[in-house]
């Protein structure tokens, strides 16, 4: 076979991997669980406020992308504790660099949620 020929087996086995990524963050991750009790409680509210597709399409990239990013600052700290069990300030640096990342994001779908949700609360008590 020829090198960079597609194969089935190959794609499903990268399929395979990072589904166990996905498992391991929401597994072991703390913050994980954080995020996903969040998701879930928009995904509920959502049903509930009935939005619209564009408004699903927002949400469900939001919540996509702090998973993703999650799952990234994971898999940086964990390098960076592989390469330097030691402290190093530039290792702290680069961990809080991938933290302060992930909480970007979060605050933005946080504010993401608060401007498709709040005038639905709204409505709904007038």
């Amino acid at each position: 076979m020829a090198k960079g020929q597609f194969l089935f087996r190959k794609c499903i086995a990268g399929f395979r991997y990072a589904f166990n990524g996905m498992r391991l963050l929401l597994i072991h991750e703390h913050n994980a669980w954080i995020h996903l009790l969040a998701a879930v409680c928009v995904l509920i509210a959502g049903f509930f406020f009935r939005l619209s597709s564009m408004e699903w399409s927002i949400i469900l990239l939001t919540i996509g992308v702090v998973f993703a990013l999650e799952a990234v600052n994971t898999a940086i700290e964990k390098i960076a504790d592989m390469i330097s069990p030691e402290y190093y300030a530039t290792i702290k640096e680069i961990k809080d660099l991938a933290a302060g990342a992930v909480l970007f994001v979060a605050i933005s779908a946080a504010v993401t949620g608060l401007i498709i949700f709040v005038p639905k609360v709204i409505f709904l008590f007038r």
